[in-house]
């Protein structure tokens, strides 16, 4: 059965070929080096080329010694290694490097027999993914594009594709089996080709992402030249040298990135945006100083004009077909489109051309990690709104924006991705940018694993010697982008709180927690904070006011976030509380016989003559009567307190009297009653 992903790729890469036959054919692959010295034994010492793989961490500006070893079996490594090959390095001696024969593969593995091979099959297949494109003759489109060399590429390709697991997997089991190194012997002579990972197998992710030792492909003789000295029992030992890998003219390093703004891709896009939230403050520091000047690209490809009217180009391209890319979903009827991430992309390199332009091109790297955050595809928000709001929370110009992105619906060329699709193309010793990420460094193409240690170790070996910053001489790398505006976060600058939090990968936005109280929001526009305990937080964030030693706030904990005026005032509670003036509004001080004065929060009211002023009722009462009535009502307490205490004191009488005469009645009764009980029993004896 014919594997579907791999039809997919084919038919995709098919596509790119027909729309890119300029690059493909007349373009160059760069294969990156570094040196390998043979220093034993005496008879094969000498210098070699190696091709730097394309995974794993090279130890760029560096060099690194160690024993050769060929392993007795599992000589191609495709299996995991016994416990009995053990390659770790012992105490004193030299690291080992394992040499291992190139991994082969056929078609069979893969579940593409009779797929793949003689061209007649693959006619098959090519004429079958265009049918579906948009029913295409096959053989006018090779003619008419390709001269007749398109099916010794496709078959070249294909060759490649079957290597690819197999190196990744290589470089794995020597790893595990403690390797330091991986030297992998070619098995057919050719020139030294780089070993790239698979763009699309997801199965490898374990083992790409975990790789950490370097490794390189020699040629096939060189190859058993090792392998003699190592069979007839010589210590072989070699020098790996990536000193040179990078040129290092002068002060500063210029590298650019290959990127893209598609997050729904796979693997490798994941793997990209995990490396730029991770580079971003150690890129920041580099460029705010200086010392390097770092340019992001985006591919794109144009649409043949026999396809321009296709729904594919359509709904991939903008500027009538000139400026494509594939449809995130590979589903042409649903989701988001082609063009819209040829948008983004534009957009991406405007903001970098406009933040350059104000001389802070780092921005570019808080927008686009902002982006990601905030405007994922799978919650829908990868648009145009998004995008904006993110530009106005770093403080760039949106109109500067739009006027670099042009109008994507006019048949003209888009100046900013003229120059993209012109930049793809290899100048000097750079070669042709075909795989997304790309990572150039002093216009040599880095090679190996794209992490943050790696790669800033590429960049520091491209600085002439003792020019470097101080940045490639430490082992930690630390910035505070909250220093710069906030990190564009929230903040309520009159209590002091920010949502910018610095970390060792960049600043994040996140509404804080602050005396055990949190707050909420987006962290980037709003923040607040609700609850018991809120007004402690610089008054909830609503108004409050002192004036004359008077304090009021319109916060109030039992309110759940809600801030009202206080008593006395009116407004909303959040900007502005006014003071309510009862006198002239007539809510308070209103008797015929008051007088009213406001002041700031309440009222001052008065009674004339000898008048007393009583608040809760409002009104006026005369303090003589008010003083009869008090003596009157001491007199009634007086008398009410005595008679209270003389009915008391009857109580009490009465219950000791009753007391003393029962006791009295009992004493008398205890004298006579046994008299009366002898007399009784004296007359029951008599009658008996």
């Amino acid at each position: 059965m014919v594997n579907q992903k791999l039809l997919v790729l084919l038919g995709f890469m098919l596509l790119l070929i027909i729309q890119r036959h300029e690059l493909l054919v007349n373009g160059r692959f760069v294969v990156e080096k570094n040196s390998l010295m043979v220093t034993s034994p005496e008879k094969i010492k000498g210098s070699h080329d190696s091709a730097i793989g394309n995974f794993g961490i090279p130890q760029y500006g560096g060099s690194m010694a160690g024993a050769v070893v060929y392993p007795k079996d599992n000589q191609k490594g495709c299996r995991e290694f016994g416990s009995s090959s053990s390659f770790n390095t012992k105490p004193g001696s030299l690291p080992n490097f394992l040499l291992l024969d190139r991994g082969g593969t056929n078609f069979y593995d893969l579940g593409l027999s009779g797929l793949i091979g003689p061209t007649d099959k693959l006619c098959l297949l090519t004429d079958w993914y265009l049918a579906l494109l948009g029913n295409y003759p096959l053989l006018d489109l090779v003619k008419r594009y390709f001269s007749g060399r398109f099916f010794g590429f496709v078959l070249r390709f294909s060759d490649c594709l079957r290597c690819v697991l197999m190196w990744v997997l290589e470089v794995w089991n020597a790893q595990q089996a403690g390797a330091s190194a991986v030297l992998v012997a070619d098995d057919i002579e050719e020139a030294l080709i780089t070993m790239d990972n698979p763009e699309e197998d997801s199965s490898s992710d374990k083992y790409i992402s975990n790789i950490t030792i370097p490794s390189a492909l020699i040629e096939k003789s060189f190859g058993e030249t090792l392998k003699n000295a190592i069979n007839s029992g010589e210590m072989v030992n070699v020098n790996l040298d990536w000193r040179e890998a990078v040129p290092h003219p002068d002060d500063r390093v210029e590298y650019e990135l290959w990127t893209n703004s598609n997050d729904e891709c796979g693997v490798k896009c994941d793997m990209l945006m995990d490396f730029v939230k991770d580079f971003k403050g150690a890129a920041q520091i580099l460029e705010k100083g200086g010392y390097t000047q770092f340019t992001p690209h985006y591919i794109t490809w144009y649409c043949p004009k026999a396809f321009l009217l296709s729904r594919q180009c359509k709904s991939q391209c903008i500027n009538h077909g000139r400026y494509c890319a594939p449809d995130p979903e590979q589903d042409f009827s649903s989701g988001y489109e082609g063009k819209d991430v040829v948008l983004e992309n534009l957009r991406q390199l405007c903001v970098f051309r406009v933040a350059n332009e104000s001389s802070k091109p780092w921005i570019w790297w808080d927008y686009v990690t902002d982006f990601r955050i905030r405007c994922p595809m799978k919650d829908k928000k990868y648009n145009k709104d998004c995008a904006d709001s993110v530009i106005k929370t770093l403080g760039l110009d949106t109109k500067k924006i739009e006027k670099c992105m042009g109008d994507p619906t006019a048949d003209v060329d888009n100046i900013a991705l003229k120059e993209e699709q012109d930049a793809q193309v290899g100048k000097g010793t750079r070669g042709d940018v075909t795989i997304l990420p790309t990572l150039v460094v002093n216009n040599r193409q880095y090679r190996g694993k794209l992490a943050k240690g790696a790669v800033l170790k590429a960049i520091c070996s491209g600085f002439e010697e003792t020019t470097e910053p101080a940045v490639c001489l430490s082992s930690d790398v630390e910035t505070n982008e909250c220093l710069d505006n906030n990190g564009g976060c929230w903040q309520d600058k009159s209590a002091n709180i920010s949502a910018c939090k610095d970390t060792f990968r960049g600043r994040v936005c996140e509404c804080p927690l602050v005396d055990g109280l949190q707050f909420k929001g987006d962290g980037y526009n709003h923040c607040e904070v609700s609850g018991a305990g809120r007004c402690k937080i610089n008054n909830g964030g609503c108004w409050h006011e002192s004036r004359n030693g008077h304090t009021f706030s319109a916060c109030q904990d039992k309110t759940d976030g809600k801030c009202e005026c206080p008593p006395g005032f009116k407004g909303d509670g959040v900007k502005s509380c006014s003071d309510i003036d009862e006198c002239k509004e007539k809510k308070a001080c209103q008797c015929s016989e008051c007088k009213c004065e406001n002041t700031w929060g309440s009222y001052n009211c008065s009674c004339s003559g000898d008048l007393l002023y009583i608040r809760d009722h409002d009104t006026c009462i005369s303090k003589r009567s008010g003083e009869v009535r008090s003596a009157w009502t001491a007199v009634w307490v007086i008398f009410i307190g005595l008679a209270v205490a003389a009915a008391g004191g009857y109580m009490v009488y009465k219950y000791r009297l009753r007391r003393y005469m029962d006791s009295e009645i009992r004493a008398i009764m205890a004298q006579y009653m046994p008299l009366d009980n002898q007399s009784e029993i004296a007359n029951h004896v008599e009658h008996a």
